[in-house]
């Protein structure tokens, strides 16, 4: 993990080079003022030589211009570095995402995910910055400073160097206990993380249920996890420095005793007897700074563990031989198709379904029978495993072809649209990205949504809010809809496309639908079924099975499962009539 961690290093190696550099001629500079105060007492002040007093003093406050200049350059391009380095950890990150399974987001909440990418490399951030620049400058200042000691009186030093063994052992045994705390308080952040994600995504569905006290409750659950966890935190921390920062005062009360007893016997004069002390200083504050700098280094270490963790999350699988899918005519075959999700019973069995070019197969059935896990298979969205049957598009299985060439030839029309925050245009656009000006308006033409476009005072450059919320549904499907016909995919999966709509709605969408499926293979899933009449096939899905195929007639004459369906709908419909 550290070759992992100092790789990102690597592309700002010259400007951490001059940060280092910077760091130790600060620490060196330190050094200047013991000196020359033991100097002073030592020589200037008892042979009166004023001049050099002066000259001594000017030449100290140059130094300490130099290091304010020094200490500018560290703290700012010191944190550059370590902001660069967060940058190219979240872009690694982000882009690792994209390639991960749909399983992986079934089981990680976005809050959790989100608080690795933001909180947890913040705090690499500050690792990045403070963690060489502290290991170096301390580890110089400890050597300089206690050979500086040893000049004046080694005995004494050797009193004050026999101290530090007892820091250490207290300090690695402290630490443990604060490192288990502060893990266990950044698991309980990204848990509240997720619950706030949750609830603000879902605060329209809270308010329609006026379950604002819910929410409370919920979010106070995780609330309180986060303050223990923080108590037990904070707790080992508070012991932590509290002990550490005594031994420290202890070193000085020796110093005290043995330095005035030294001074008594005469073993040191008073002017060495005050450099000591204004020395020991500086051997005291840079062990004290890496002792304390153990609890950065827990947070910046637990943070980058957990960015290693999902870096390490296997990507997508894709055969090594996989190749590029081209001139799609968009023939499908399922072929003795079985599937499971992970600790899940059999979802699909053995579906076998052929659909050639250009024609639509509607799959019907209760919830909950795999027609939609269908849907998600042809894109590869899950993968069939080795014995699972084959699916095929144009004949080539797609486990031998690449996903990007499957998923770009394949669009989908959800229930549920997702929109992008941003304008109308960027998410036309988002079907094909270089796509011109005229391309995307006739998409949004056919889709039915550029009349409405061209009333909005801003057209196609009004923002529509987080999700879409400032359009109605019908208007987010049909601008889903212009997505697809932009992309212009040969093959279409409609995933119950108009079940959420009203019935005038449903018109204007169907049209739009018909519209994009000419041409097209597609693959529809409808609770409605009214809107599937016209399909070249039906097939009836039941428990992961295929019970029924046939055009609609031909299922109502065989008067098995789809007919049941379907008079059960239109007797539900006249009754609400």
């Amino acid at each position: 993990m550290l070759k992992r961690f100092v790789s990102y290093y690597k592309p700002h190696k010259k400007l951490l080079a001059m940060d280092m550099i910077a760091s130790v001629s600060i620490s060196l500079i330190g050094m200047v003022y013991p000196i020359v105060t033991r100097t002073m007492l030592n020589d200037y002040i008892p042979n009166k030589d004023y001049r050099a007093i002066v000259l001594a003093g000017v030449i100290v406050l140059g130094l300490y211009f130099v290091r304010m200049l020094l200490n500018y350059f560290v703290q700012y391009y010191g944190h550059i570095i370590g902001v660069r380095m967060q940058s190219q950890m979240r872009r690694d990150l982000f882009a690792h995402l994209q390639k991960l399974p749909f399983s992986f987001f079934d089981n990680n909440e976005t809050g959790r995910i989100m608080t690795r990418i933001t909180s947890d490399l913040f705090e690499v951030c500050e690792l990045a910055h403070h963690g060489p620049e502290s290991l170096l400058t301390c580890s110089v200042m400890v050597v300089l400073s206690f050979a500086y000691l040893c000049s004046i009186d080694w005995i004494l030093s050797l009193i004050v160097f026999g101290c530090v063994p007892i820091l250490v052992v207290v300090s690695f045994f402290l630490r443990r206990s604060m490192k288990e705390a502060f893990a266990a308080r950044r698991k309980s952040n990204a848990t509240i993380n997720a619950a706030v994600e949750s609830s603000i995504t879902g605060i329209r569905v809270t308010k329609a249920y006026t379950n604002a006290d819910t929410e409370k409750v919920k979010f106070k659950e995780g609330d309180d996890t986060f303050v223990d966890s923080s108590r037990r935190a904070y707790k080992a921390m508070a012991r932590f420095h509290s002990t550490t920062t005594f031994i420290s005062d202890v070193f000085n009360v020796i110093i005290l005793i043995a330095g005035g007893l030294f001074l008594y016997a005469g073993r040191i004069n008073f002017a060495d007897y005050s450099a000591f002390i204004v020395s020991v200083n500086l051997f005291i504050a840079p062990v004290n700074t890496l002792i304390h700098f153990m609890e950065q280094f827990q947070n910046g270490a637990s943070g980058f563990r957990r960015f290693v963790e999902l870096m390490e999350e296997p990507e997508e699988a894709e055969n090594p031989d996989a190749v590029e899918l081209t001139d799609v005519e968009g023939a499908i075959e399922f072929e003795g198709v079985n599937y499971s999700y992970v600790d899940s019973h059999e979802v699909l069995h053995d579906v076998s379904l052929r659909l050639e070019k250009g024609k639509k197969l509607a799959l019907v059935g209760p919830s909950g029978g795999g027609k939609t896990t269908l849907c998600h298979l042809l894109p590869n969205f899950y993968r069939l495993g080795s014995e699972d049957g084959v699916i095929r598009i144009d004949g080539h299985d797609i486990r031998t072809l690449t996903l990007d060439s499957v998923r770009r030839n394949i669009g989908i029309v959800q229930q549920d649209v997702f929109l992008f925050v941003g304008t109308i245009r960027d998410n036309i656009m988002y079907g094909r990205p270089d796509a011109t000006e005229e391309e995307m308006i006739e998409a949004a033409k056919r889709a039915n949504i550029h009349d409405y476009v061209m009333t909005l005072e801003k057209g196609y450059d009004t923002e529509i809010g987080e999700r879409g919320v400032k359009l109605s549904g019908g208007q987010k499907q049909r601008l889903s809809i212009a997505r697809v016909f932009l992309k212009d995919p040969a093959i279409l999966i409609l995933d119950e496309a108009t079940s959420a709509l009203d019935n005038t709605t449903e018109v204007l969408i169907q049209q739009a639908l018909d519209e994009l499926c000419k041409g097209r293979t597609t693959l529809v899933v409808a609770h409605r079924l009214s809107t599937i009449r016209g399909a070249d096939e039906i097939a009836v899905v039941l428990d992961g099975r295929i019970t029924e195929r046939g055009t609609h007639e031909e299922l109502i004459a065989r008067g098995g499962t789809y007919k049941q369906l379907y008079s059960l709908q239109f007797r539900d419909n006249d009754y609400i009539e």
